[in-house]
């Protein structure tokens, strides 16, 4: 259900482009980031700051394609936005600082090194999706832009967190891997 929730607004932005044009589609993803925020800011719970960056993106770049009714502010928006996330790992990571760590070290148990690589390899992934968003988005027609965006990028998301799954398991401790036994 998490996974949905934070997938909702990429999956009504798609339908709102298919159902009309980008810039209804540009203005649900805006509203559906704010509901979002707004739902979880009820339930009490704690916003991730990248959150709050996906927000500000969206609006300043959501916005300004709507305004300027121009569709090159709401691809660039995702050039930009992954890059950002790319290089505010990368740059971590120099300083010796683990933003993942920071964030699931809580949740996951795992050696420092393995915390150094997943967070570089996270970097890496965000830069090359920047990479990959922006030469999609000068070469690609507007719709075949949204099905890679919406298709492509979740589905290369969805097979990179899968893989650093399975190699951050043989990095757990023995009890965090076991299934629990039945009485």
């Amino acid at each position: 259900m998490k996974l949905l929730f934070d997938f909702l607004p990429v999956i009504l932005f798609f339908g709102a482009y298919k159902l009309a044009d980008i810039y209804v589609a540009t203005g649900v993803a805006i509203a559906a980031t704010i509901v979002q925020i707004g739902w979880s800011l009820w339930l009490r719970e704690k916003i991730k700051p990248v959150q709050w960056i996906a927000l500000g993106f969206i609006l300043v770049f959501g916005g300004a394609t709507i305004l300027l009714h121009d569709e090159f502010y709401i691809k660039i928006k995702w050039t930009l936005f992954y890059g950002l996330m790319g290089l505010t790992i990368l740059g971590a990571v120099a300083l010796r600082k683990n933003p993942l760590k920071s964030v699931l070290g809580q949740e996951i148990e795992l050696p420092d090194h393995v915390w150094r690589k997943l967070s570089m390899a996270w970097g890496i992934f965000f830069l090359t999706l920047a990479t990959l968003n922006q030469y999609f988005a000068l070469t690609l027609s507007l719709d075949a832009w949204v099905k890679v965006k919406v298709f492509g990028g979740s589905a290369l998301s969805f097979v990179f967190v899968l893989a650093q799954a399975f190699w951050m398991a043989k990095y757990l401790p023995e009890d965090a891997v076991q299934a629990p036994k039945e009485s």
